[in-house]
């Protein structure tokens, strides 16, 4: 990278010296980096070049992030907990702004860097699948009295009727003449449009609550202490309003599989109802407080419509030419389908047990 970082840096309000700027992870969105001091003493930072062909508004985003963690900051005082382990604590430039724009139009943003930290990739026993659900419940909870709006950062995210209106397009064009092959799939959509649409309704009438949410509820965005309670939820670019049962059905798509997301071995490939049962009891245990019956109601739906929408998405793209997901071979987003298709039909078989799963610890805690 050409850019003088060093410089970038210093325009941010941090403690101390900076010894080194190196790169952090592997970028698939942002560039992030990890800012280290000269001093033990003084904390390091994490730097980071936003993606803003992805993120079209990001002051918007950074606006949204700074709201949230200062609502967060505050319940944490409140609760005589550590605001800067707690939660991400921004980092400001010197006119007060939560990021810095370059000459070139490039946006960067700086936050503390959490150390002592512990993170995992899956959540591959139900005592984790328990902490990822308290960890995310416990957020959401923090930011359920927050009444002041956040950006619409990402326009139609989960809305399924916008999604339906990017499919009947991508279908009457079919573009690469791709869909006489996939009657079949195409089927799985239209099969279940109405159910899902009715859904959406709900949400849209304002029956489903509109709330703060996360948007991006893998267990790699939670923070672990080294004891292994939750720490902090991070990775906030994707913070708006929206229904909370979004982060619960994407955290059961990513949590619940038995198999990889592009699985070409579909006997690979089910819903693991322990694992799903321990993230259950772990958010509700920090959510029941506040959830209102609709939402409790339609709590176990929302890993089916999540799902759901990620099985169009691929479909959606495989149909288009491949222009949104990166692939890897020409049928990849047609494996991607099948596999997340017989993630959603796993569910689907398990749908009365995880209903009744979601009533049971419900009724168990409304009662404590």
């Amino acid at each position: 990278m050409d850019k003088n970082l060093f410089t970038i840096v210093s325009k941010f309000k941090t403690e101390g010296k900076v010894d080194s700027i190196q790169p952090l992870g592997e970028g698939f969105i942002n560039d992030t980096f990890l800012v280290k001091t000269e001093k033990q003493d003084d904390p390091d930072y994490l730097f980071q070049r936003k993606n803003k062909n992805i993120f079209k508004d990001v002051p918007g985003m950074m606006g949204n992030i700074q709201k949230v963690t200062d609502h967060l900051k505050a319940k944490i005082v409140v609760a005589n907990g550590d605001p800067i382990r707690e939660a991400m604590t921004i980092i400001e430039v010197e006119n007060g702004n939560p990021f810095f724009e370059d000459e070139e139009g490039d946006f960067w943003a700086m936050c503390l860097f959490i150390k002592d930290n512990l993170t995992y990739e899956a959540a591959d026993s139900p005592e984790l699948a328990y902490s990822g659900g308290k960890g995310i419940g416990k957020f959401q909870s923090m930011l359920s009295d927050m009444k002041e709006p956040l950006v619409d950062i990402l326009p139609g995210f989960h809305n399924i009727r916008f999604r339906f209106s990017q499919w009947d397009e991508v279908l009457d064009c079919d573009p690469k003449k791709r869909k006489e092959n996939l009657k079949k799939e195409i089927s799985w959509i239209e099969e279940r449009r109405e159910e899902m649409l009715d859904f959406w309704e709900l949400v849209e009438d304002g029956t489903i609550p509109t709330r703060v949410t996360h948007n991006d509820t893998k267990i790699n965005n939670i923070l672990f202490d080294k004891k292994g309670d939750v720490l902090c939820v991070i990775d906030l670019d994707t913070v708006l309003n929206s229904t909370v049962l979004n982060d619960f059905g994407d955290a059961m798509r990513s949590y619940t599989n038995t198999g990889l997301e592009d699985d070409e071995n579909l006997d690979n490939v089910n819903m693991d109802m322990e694992i799903f049962k321990a993230y259950t009891k772990g958010y509700l245990e920090e959510t029941i407080s506040f959830l209102s019956p609709p939402e409790l109601e339609y709590l176990a739906f929302s890993a089916k419509y999540i799902t759901y929408e990620q099985v169009l998405r691929f479909l959606m793209d495989y149909i288009d030419g491949d222009n949104y997901y990166k692939i890897k071979s020409l049928e990849h987003n047609l494996i991607r389908t099948q596999a997340q298709y017989k993630l959603l039909t796993s569910m689907e078989e398990q749908y009365e047990q995880m209903k009744q799963i979601v009533v049971t610890y419900s009724k168990e805690l409304s009662v404590q």
